[in-house]
């Protein structure tokens, strides 16, 4: 009787060890919708993913320039980004990579993983144990999949959200998700999202390639606050283009696109204050004191910043001009 009660033990600790090798229980369990994609245009590749997880993003979403991207979810096997991208760039499709990394891997079977290469070829795996509702579907060039979703429609309706989308890839990206949530989401509810962009052919520069990287960590609307944070992304790329026409000596541009970034956050006192200055190297002196005024008065400190410019060639004012914008 004995024997057979360690015999019992034995197989009861060594079926808990198989199943903690084939799960993983230290891999974050990022039960989740996502979708990746490429934009046949202009090339641009892109990975958006929401979850009731923490962070969701820093372990989900994986992409490099002119190689592909990559969302891999559900028991999270955080190898498949770093090793999915190596595999495409040895020159390995999509689908090849796809099966290769889950037939090495014993936790298949709670794996649910997608890529989308450089040349548009997508593909996903959604392993039988993942939790229902869970599911994909691999459409041209891109592939949306979820997991632990309260219905079991949310792929379906966030391809179609997709397909029927207009504009730039970053922004149909996020109509997926929100597609996704409006069709119920997961089930445990909302907690972080991620939004990562990057350009279809490589320069060699990060900083170049990596054309959106914006996450949520932990907010009650992810999916809503990463929508702001993108529409603040687009005004400041009005202002950086703006910046980079004054170092051209084209005004006219660079107050067109300031304009368009303050149209887009008319409250954002760092858009006002650098259009004012703008305004001030240019004398156009009836637009920019009462702007400076307004800014002063919201916060003292632009103030103490502006008296700080001319040293270093940013403010290219006389000095009753600046004693009279420090008036206001």
């Amino acid at each position: 009787m004995k024997k057979k009660v360690v015999i019992f033990i034995l197989g009861l600790f060594c079926s808990i060890e198989l199943s903690a090798q084939v799960f993983n229980f230290d891999e974050p369990l990022a039960h989740t919708y996502s979708i990746v994609a490429r934009d046949p245009e202009t090339g641009e590749m892109g990975v958006a993913v929401q979850s009731h997880w923490f962070s969701v993003g820093s372990i989900v979403a994986w992409g490099e320039a002119g190689v592909g991207v990559v969302a891999t979810q559900s028991f999270v096997n955080p190898s498949f980004g770093p090793r999915g991208l190596d595999l495409l760039k040895k020159g390995k499709t999509a689908q090849e990579v796809v099966d290769e990394l889950i037939a090495s891997d014993e936790g298949r079977d709670v794996r649910q993983l997608a890529i989308v290469d450089s040349k548009g070829n997508s593909f996903a795996y959604t392993g039988s144990k993942c939790i229902s509702e869970a599911g994909h579907f691999v459409g041209n060039g891109y592939s949306v999949q979820a997991n632990m979703m309260l219905n079991n429609t949310v792929w379906n309706a966030m391809s179609k959200a997709f397909e029927n989308s207009t504009g730039p890839l970053a922004e149909r990206l996020l109509t997926a998700l929100e597609a996704a949530q409006n069709e119920g989401g997961d089930i445990r509810g909302k907690q972080s999202a991620c939004l990562l962009v990057v350009r279809g052919d490589a320069t060699g520069n990060l900083w170049e390639d990596r054309l959106i990287d914006l996450r949520v960590e932990d907010n009650p609307n992810p999916v809503e606050e990463i929508r702001r944070l993108l529409k603040v992304y687009r005004a400041y790329e009005h202002m950086n283009k703006g910046d980079l026409a004054v170092e051209k000596s084209d005004m006219k541009l660079a107050m067109d696109e300031y304009n368009a970034a303050m149209e887009m956050f008319p409250e954002n006192l760092e858009m006002k204050y650098w259009t004012a200055v703008t305004l001030a190297n240019t004398g156009e002196v009836e637009k920019y004191l009462p702007m400076f005024k307004e800014i002063f008065a919201s916060d003292i400190n632009w103030k103490e910043l502006t008296k700080r410019l001319p040293s270093v060639g940013l403010l290219t004012v006389s000095d009753e001009i600046l004693r009279n914008i420090l008036a206001q």
